[in-house]
Order: C-alpha cells, then sequence, then structure tokens
C-alpha cells in the first residue's frame, strides 16, 4: 500500500527510503527505562484516524540490551532455552508468550513506569490501568506467520477504543524477520468476523486482504501503539536469530471485558481478566 499517507502528517513524522517513520512527539527528560513522551494534540488525532501511532525511540537506548535478555530469561525460566529460539519448531510455532515478570526489574519499570502509563492514558482518553504485559518472541528459522486479527477477537473489551497495545521492538524489526504489520483505519466500523486460523491452531484471524497490511520497520527501542481493535499480525523469522519484543496492554477504568462462557459483562477494574502483578522469583509455568 501507499505508506504516505500513513507518514506525512505533520509532527507525527516521514516515512523515509526504508519505510521507517521518523520522529514524533517532543521528549523531556531521560528516564531509566522509558523516555518522558510529550504527545502532541496532532499525534493524539493520528492514532484516532488511522488506529495506530509510531513511538520511535520509546525505550532509553541504555535500557534496551537489558529488556531484551530479561525478555528472554523470563521464557528461560519458563521452559524456553535460547537455543531453541534460534529455531522454530514449525509453522504453529508462531510467538512465544509469557507475562510473568520480577518485581523492581528493569521490565517491571518497563510496564508500569508513569511514563508508560502517561502515553497510555494520553491515548485512551483516560487513566490507563495494567492489563496484560507479555513477551512476543517470534523464533528463528521460520518462525511462524501470525495471521491479521483484532486484539478483540480473543477477549472482547467494551468500549474497544478505550484499550490500547503499546507494542515494543527490542531488535531492529524488518520483514525479513517478522516485523509487525499494520492494517491503517482497520479500527473504524466495528468488530470484524474471526476465524480460526488457516493453520489450524488456537488463534484467530480476519478476513482481510493482506496487501493492505503496512510493514512496521522499527528500530530496537522503538515502539507503536495501536488498539483493539486495529488489524495487525507479522510474518515468519527468516533469519538465524529470534525477534524479541514485548507487548504492554492497556485499559481505560470503565473498560468491561465479556465472559465468553456466561455471556457476561464485568468491569475490569472490578474482576480482572488476569493477575499481572509482578512476582519475587521466576518459576517454571509454560508460557
Amino acid at each position: 500500500m501507499d505508506t504516505t499517507d500513513a507518514g506525512a502528517r505533520g509532527n507525527v513524522g516521514e516515512v523515509d527510503d526504508a519505510g521507517r517513520v521518523g520522529n514524533v512527539g517532543s521528549a523531556g527528560k531521560l528516564g531509566d527505562v522509558v523516555r518522558e513522551l510529550t504527545l502532541a494534540d496532532g499525534e493524539v488525532a493520528f492514532y484516532h484516524q488511522y488506529g495506530y501511532l509510531p513511538l520511535p525511540g520509546f525505550v532509553e537506548p541504555a535500557a534496551v540490551e537489558a529488556l531484551r535478555t530479561e525478555t528472554l530469561d523470563v521464557l528461560e525460566a519458563n521452559g524456553v532455552s535460547r537455543a531453541s529460539l534460534e529455531r522454530a519448531s514449525g509453522v504453529g510455532d508462531k510467538l512465544r508468550q509469557c507475562s510473568a515478570y520480577v518485581a523492581g526489574s528493569v521490565l517491571d519499570d518497563l510496564i508500569n513506569c508513569p511514563a508508560t502509563l502517561a502515553v497510555a492514558s494520553r491515548l485512551v482518553d483516560g487513566r490507563a490501568v495494567r492489563y496484560l504485559p507479555f513477551t512476543a518472541v517470534k523464533a528463528g528459522g521460520g518462525g511462524g506467520t501470525f495471521h491479521l486479527h483484532q486484539d478483540n477477537s480473543y477477549t472482547r473489551h467494551d468500549p474497544a477504543m478505550g484499550s490500547i497495545n503499546i507494542w515494543v521492538a527490542l531488535d531492529d524489526m524488518t520483514p525479513d524477520n517478522g516485523c509487525l504489520q499494520i492494517v491503517p483505519r482497520s479500527h473504524l466500523g466495528e468488530q470484524l468476523q474471526a476465524r480460526g486460523s488457516d493453520d489450524g491452531d488456537s488463534h484467530r484471524q480476519v478476513d482481510v486482504d493482506p496487501a493492505t497490511a503496512l510493514p512496521l520497520r522499527m528500530r530496537a527501542g522503538d515502539a507503536v501503539a495501536f488498539s483493539r481493535w486495529t488489524v495487525h499480525g507479522s510474518g515468519p523469522n527468516h533469519t538465524d536469530r529470534p525477534r524479541v519484543a514485548y507487548a504492554l496492554q492497556y485499559h481505560r477504568e470503565d473498560v468491561r471485558w465479556l465472559d465468553a462462557q456466561t455471556g457476561e459483562w464485568h468491569l475490569l477494574t472490578d474482576t480482572p481478566r488476569t493477575n499481572t502483578e509482578p512476582v519475587a522469583t521466576l518459576d517454571h509455568r509454560t508460557p
């Protein structure tokens, strides 16, 4: 697709020849892990118009390697070795996800620091509450395609635009290693009909033309924010090393979730879907 409409939006940034988006916002003082970003009104408007917002340089450069190491440590503590991540086990080996993280760690800071929460709060137009943080690691050697989907196809949130995903690149991201792909403006309208993935696994997908998806080339430390209605996915990782990222999900205080078994809606702040408090040490649960 033509990337100019997704990039040329004033101070949101221009798309360069490599498909990367330039700087957004203005940075305040540097924190230990996350820069303090002040989002302009135009950037918030871009997010609501296109369903996503690039956040270049979201993570302080000095913290990137520590976050990457800790992300792999989390998986290793849960039975996924670094060696196993060098080559995918098969087409179903799409993404290694685990939500455990240690109190006082750099991941704890990334997830819960005021700078991260401020960006989430600004984009959901209200105080953001932690929902579900998790590792987003795609194995090398052909780590599989994650078909285009909406996050709201898994657990229904209402209002969907009251929840957000801030996806943080901890490696340079390119189409070769399975970078994130986003369909601009796909959040407009309503919940799309989802079905089981073409791979026959537990994942969901929506029937949206893949040619409309924009590959997001990112540098390690960049992030992108998108809504639960924004259609996104990723291709296979053809490199010989894992593609490491971390996903941060938040919701506004008034957001409800649908219990698919009972058909009842619950306020997330009253009845959280998961326990995402930090732990003292990592255990050996399978991610």
